[in-house]
């Protein structure tokens, strides 16, 4: 009987354990699938047809930023939000992926929902450096513009950030104007085992899970 019980004891220990342990496995799997719909986002939005621009000028860019899904929903009282990875040019090579989050308000008489996969290159040092202050609100200082889309786009545009937006629902597309684009710490220190700004300056080595979503970037970046 003493036996049977000291199993029973163990067994209700391991089960604890594992219960303790679960919150941490979904977290990392939570930044792993970030990382991954990143990574099909890109290409899925290198590849459209609409996007010359894009795909002539991100060379320019000190980093980008991939949001998978922003998702901006509301009826009179409206924002939109999501989560994204960068991946930036440091020392010769690309570095990251650091986790952020997007987030804005507006207010306006706005119905329905919708959600938009995007990319947003950041164009200038000072935009960077901006973000890798650990929060940004676009605007005023920095600014926004959405990128030009359409086949044989040739505009010119100069902003800090420049974005890409592939939108579902009644909403036509996301203004990046007013966003608040900040660290995610917790992402970033469990992912990586380091801070935003060390991975984005190549002071620290981003995941190697990333590797493809790396080597992705890196066939337009470099």
């Amino acid at each position: 009987m003493t036996y049977l019980l000291r199993l029973e004891t163990i067994a209700i220990l391991g089960s604890l354990a594992m219960a303790s342990a679960t919150p941490v496995l979904a977290k990392s799997g939570e930044e792993q699938a970030l990382v991954d719909a990143s990574t099909r986002t890109f290409n899925t939005i290198m590849a459209d047809k609409d996007m010359d621009w894009l795909r002539a000028n991100i060379r320019r860019a000190k980093a980008v930023i991939i949001a998978p899904s922003v998702v901006k929903a509301g009826f009179v009282f409206g924002g939109s939000g999501g989560h994204g990875v960068i991946i930036a040019r440091s020392k010769g090579r690309l570095a990251g992926p650091a986790f952020y989050k997007l987030g804005t308000a507006s207010i306006g008489f706005q119905v329905g929902a919708s959600e938009s996969q995007v990319v947003t290159l950041i164009m200038t040092t000072r935009a960077l450096n901006s973000v890798l202050a650990g929060k940004v609100k676009v605007g005023g200082d920095v600014s926004a513009a959405a990128g030009p889309v359409g086949a044989g786009a040739k505009a010119a545009v100069n902003a800090d950030f420049i974005t890409f937006a592939r939108a579902k629902g009644l909403y036509g597309g996301l203004n990046f104007e007013g966003t608040v684009i900040e660290d995610q710490d917790k992402w970033n220190q469990a992912y990586n085992g380091a801070s935003a700004a060390r991975v984005l300056t190549g002071t620290a080595t981003g995941n190697a899970a990333a590797a493809r979503l790396r080597t992705a970037v890196a066939r337009y970046l470099n």
